[in-house]
C-alpha cells in the first residue's frame, strides 16, 4: 500500500512537472507571438486576413506543442512532434497558396513569387518530420531492448 502511494506521488509529481514545462513553453511562445504581432500590425492593414491566418497557426501550434510536452516520455510525444512538423508544412502551402501571391493595390496588380521560400520552408519542415520519425523509431527500439533484458 505504501509503495502504491509512493508510485502515485511519483507519477503525479512527474505529470505536474510536465504540465508546468508545457505551460511555460506555451506562455513563452504566445509572448513571442504577442511581441511580433505588434510589429506585424501594419502588414495586416495591407493584407486582408493576415492576422487571422497567423492567429490560427499560433493556436494550433501551441496546442500541439503543449500536448506533445504533456506526453513526453511516451511514443505519443514523437507523434505530436511529427504532426506539428506536418502541420507547419501544410499550413505554409495553404496560407501561401502554392507560393504565388497576387494582390491589387489601387490600380496596380502585384504578383509575388515565393515558391523558393516555400520549398526551403517545406524542406526544413520535412527535416523536422524525419527527425520526429527517427526519434520515434529510437524510442521504440530502446523500449524493446529494455523488455528483452
Amino acid at each position: 500500500m505504501a509503495e502504491e502511494k509512493r508510485d502515485f506521488k511519483k507519477r503525479l509529481q512527474g505529470f505536474t512537472s510536465k504540465a508546468l514545462k508545457a505551460t511555460i513553453k506555451g506562455v513563452l511562445f504566445y509572448g513571442i507571438y504577442f511581441v511580433l504581432s505588434i510589429f506585424l500590425a501594419p502588414i495586416s492593414e495591407i493584407v486582408p486576413s493576415f492576422q487571422q491566418t497567423i492567429e490560427i497557426f499560433v493556436i494550433v501550434y501551441i496546442f500541439l506543442m503543449v500536448i506533445g510536452e504533456l506526453t513526453s516520455g511516451t511514443i505519443f510525444h514523437h507523434f505530436f512532434n511529427a504532426a506539428k512538423a506536418l502541420f507547419v508544412i501544410l499550413y505554409l502551402i495553404f496560407s501561401l497558396k502554392g507560393g504565388i501571391l497576387s494582390m491589387t493595390v489601387q490600380n496596380v496588380n502585384l504578383i509575388v513569387d515565393l515558391r523558393l521560400f516555400l520549398v526551403v520552408a517545406m524542406l526544413l519542415g520535412l527535416l523536422g518530420f524525419a527527425k520526429s520519425v527517427l526519434q520515434a523509431i529510437n524510442f521504440l527500439s530502446e523500449k524493446a531492448e529494455h523488455v528483452h533484458f
